[in-house]
């Protein structure tokens, strides 16, 4: 695959930083389950680019499976910051914290002439990194924010391309069953006990790590493994149930959230990946659903990096220079 030769101003534009300049930066967002980790894999390969994680569980070490994270074999080689990097027992990433955690990964990147490359769920950590002015208490998530509007709730950090990865609701809600059967059969109960064993073993107990042990199947499967029903068919059968509806909740708020992003007035290209889906539970063959992804995610997503590469000043080159 032919790649773009970048200097580091490549990834700058006009903006109003102390040198009149502001990062460019692409980020990915939509419901767990959409293909986000996938999208962010293939952009940063096809434009030279580094992955930023921003799911606010994901960002600590251990419990890779429970938490979804992208094996290393699937990242195709593309370096990812923030993912599995902070000790859960160092207590939880606030999203004031986050955003400069993010700051300090987008300025390296950029400054190694790369693409950052946001990626992930947790959008109240994607607001806080990419928002212009930042006030945890003025949160646009809660129920008063319309007031916020004459605050320029909407003003960026960063010159942002959005690149919103929705899936219909139904279709997204049996693909979220289906991925937590898969995330059994890779080991997720098995990796829990552990962590349960480790946690009787804790002086901290419960509390040792405040932000990873928030992760959907920690508490659900508490009682399985501590609780009265301690290995009972009857606690594995209702832990599961859970895990099940607590993810498809957690899609849900997560598009409320993107929603409200939209409503703020931040500029989203949604992009259906539901066929895609959709032939992935029908069993259709890879080639299709690969087809759909191409057509309807893959291929859109990157003809609108393109035209945002146009836009910025100073930051085209021709295709097809070689690093």
């Amino acid at each position: 695959m032919c790649r773009r030769c970048y200097s580091s101003h490549h990834y700058w534009v006009e903006g109003n930083d102390d040198e009149g300049r502001k990062e460019s930066v692409v980020v990915v967002m939509g419901a767990t389950g959409t293909g986000k980790s996938k999208l962010s894999i293939e952009l940063a390969t096809r434009f030279s680019g580094e992955v930023v994680n921003s799911d606010k569980i994901q960002v600590y070490r251990g419990l890779d499976v429970t938490t979804n994270k992208m094996p290393v074999v699937e990242r195709c080689g593309v370096p990812h910051h923030l993912l599995g990097e902070v000790d859960p027992a160092a207590g939880e990433v606030s999203p004031a914290t986050f955003r400069e955690m993010a700051s300090r990964a987008i300025a390296g990147i950029t400054g190694r002439g790369r693409l950052p490359v946001v990626a992930g769920g947790s959008n109240s950590m994607v607001h806080a990194a990419m928002a212009g002015s930042y006030y945890p208490e003025r949160s646009p998530f809660a129920a008063d924010w319309r007031w916020r509007r004459k605050r320029r709730v909407g003003a960026l950090r960063y010159r942002c391309c959005f690149l919103w990865v929705d899936v219909d609701a139904a279709a997204l809600a049996e693909q979220l069953d289906q991925r937590v059967e898969e995330m059994v059969a890779a080991g997720m109960v098995e990796e829990l006990g552990r962590y349960f064993a480790a946690e009787v073993e804790s002086d901290a107990g419960e509390l040792r790590h405040p932000g990873l042990a928030k992760a959907i199947g920690v508490a659900e499967l508490r009682e399985y493994f501590r609780g009265e029903g301690r290995g009972t068919a009857a606690a594995y059968q209702a832990a599961m149930a859970a895990i099940k509806a607590n993810t498809r909740r957690l899609a849900e708020e997560q598009v409320r959230k993107i929603e409200r992003l939209e409503e703020m007035g931040w500029p989203l290209r949604r992009l259906d990946a539901t066929a895609t889906v959709t032939a992935r539970l029908a069993g259709s063959a890879t080639e299709q659903a690969e087809a759909a992804w191409e057509r309807d995610v893959a291929g859109p997503s990157s003809a609108a990096l393109e035209e945002y590469e146009r836009q910025i000043k100073n930051f085209y080159l021709p295709f097809g220079t070689n690093v």
